[in-house]
């Protein structure tokens, strides 16, 4: 299976978004299965704001792992992790027409009545695969 498959079946058996990613990816980079889905925990559902897309913040996590900066006076790295992180963020919103996450869904999960709207309309199912899905995708080509 591959990583957008693991990223996808990850989703659908439960963690989130942003842990789905990074799971899939993370264990290549140095984080252990386990540290993966604990450090991307609170980034998904937009960080519980419905803001960036869970799947982006985890894919930004992995563009970091992989090109980011081993030491504060890296500053070519961090210029090019910058770079991958602006990048992906045009791919993805051109492919998905957004990267917020209440924008994707159509409703503003960080409420009640969006949650209840996102819960009765099955997005989390229907939507959120398919931005997990990208996210992935997009990582492939850039990793």
């Amino acid at each position: 299976m591959g990583k957008v498959q693991d990223a996808v079946s990850a989703f659908e058996s439960g963690f989130n978004c942003s842990q789905a990613i990074v799971r899939a990816y993370g264990p290549d980079y140095g984080l252990s299965a386990l540290d993966s889905v604990r450090v991307s925990c609170g980034f998904g559902g937009g960080m519980r704001r419905a803001d960036t897309c869970g799947a982006v913040t985890g894919a930004l996590m992995v563009l970091g792992l992989r090109f980011g900066a081993q030491d504060a006076s890296d500053t070519s790295a961090k210029a090019a992790v910058y770079s991958k992180v602006a990048e992906f963020q045009s791919r993805f919103e051109s492919r998905c027409d957004s990267v917020a996450c209440r924008d994707l869904l159509g409703c503003d999960i960080s409420t009640p009545h969006g949650m209840e709207h996102a819960t009765s309309n099955n997005l989390f199912k229907a939507v959120c695969p398919k931005m997990v899905e990208a996210a992935a995708e997009i990582l492939e080509d850039m990793c």
